[in-house]
């Protein structure tokens, strides 16, 4: 028979992180289970939105929550990535891909999110050979070189400044006739010439021979369609949530965002809660992420109440 937990959170960024404090302080016999953790937090060169810390990076931000996590009675397993999860009786029996299974009486998915693939002829290609979708991880490859990141919102222009660091030329590209990044980073772009920003543009293709060296794309305003020689190719459009073991059952909506309650992070299903950036919702912070992540862990303390007096 397997061990039983009050709580298991999957996920190791920001909410999951802040769940894993607020349910050890509560004292619930309490485990997290990650891939690892470093997530899309980690990924960001810089960070000055977060209180307390006017600039650090996401790398040295995530090593600071963890060391925080590690101070508290919690059960950690990392290189952990669940593969099922199936109802048993009033509890949950989480399988990993690793054929390890835990029981649990409540759930909060803190999965995140993945980079969001353009779709385009040759993308899929030239991955790791000029396609990226991490600035952080691999800007310095590209010393001396003209770069294109595609997003026009607050990670395409961090990617641009990221790159700024190396490359000689930087072309943002976005489809629609707007930027959403916000002021402050476009103050900062603005700063610099080697920044060009490209609107209303369309990535048709990405070519190359054993690496990227020029892209496709169309005018939408002319129709006209153009080649540009470039040496590396930042995907930034957003993200797509891991939450493909939670299907059939909880609700999701049309984006693959797992739905919740506000007030509390529980899901269409009792005993399941989510937090972070895998759930619907229009803002994707660390703080919010982490906000979301207390919310979760104060939310199953309170349902576990109720629970056990049930039992």
């Amino acid at each position: 028979m397997a061990e039983l937990y009050d709580l298991i959170i999957i996920g190791g960024g920001p909410a999951g992180i802040t769940a894993g404090i607020y349910a050890a302080r509560k004292r619930l016999k309490t485990m997290l289970l990650t891939k690892d953790f470093f997530g899309q937090t980690a990924k960001a060169s810089k960070i000055d939105n977060f209180p307390g810390f006017l600039k650090i990076s996401g790398p040295d931000l995530m090593k600071k929550f963890k060391e925080h996590l590690e101070k508290f009675e919690i059960e950690i397993k990392e290189d952990e990535i669940v593969s099922k999860i199936e109802k048993k009786e009033k509890n949950f029996l989480i399988t990993t891909e690793k054929k390890k299974q835990f029981l649990t009486k409540t759930i909060i998915a803190a999965i995140g999110a993945d980079p969001r693939p353009l779709e385009v002829e040759g993308e899929k290609e030239f991955i790791g050979r000029g396609v990226s979708y991490c600035s952080t991880c691999d800007a310095a490859f590209f010393e001396n070189k003209a770069v294109a990141v595609i997003g026009a919102g607050n990670s395409g222009f961090t990617a641009a400044l990221d790159l700024a660091k190396y490359a000689k030329r930087i072309f943002i590209f976005e489809r629609n006739d707007k930027i959403i990044a916000d002021e402050i980073l476009q103050e900062e772009i603005k700063k610099d010439p080697k920044i060009e920003i490209h609107l209303n543009k369309e990535i048709i293709k990405i070519e190359g021979n054993k690496k990227v060296d020029s892209l496709i794309y169309k005018d939408l305003k002319t129709n006209k369609t153009y080649q540009v020689p470039i040496d590396g190719v930042f995907i930034q459009i957003g993200m797509i949530p891991t939450t493909g073991f939670l299907k059939g059952l909880v609700e999701f909506n049309k984006f693959d965002e797992i739905k919740v309650n506000p007030e509390t992070c529980e899901t269409s299903l009792p005993g399941i809660f989510a937090a972070g950036d895998c759930n619907e919702g229009p803002f994707k912070q660390i703080i919010t992420a982490a906000g979301e992540g207390a919310k979760a862990a104060l939310s199953v303390y309170s349902y576990l109440m109720i629970l056990d007096k049930k039992r």
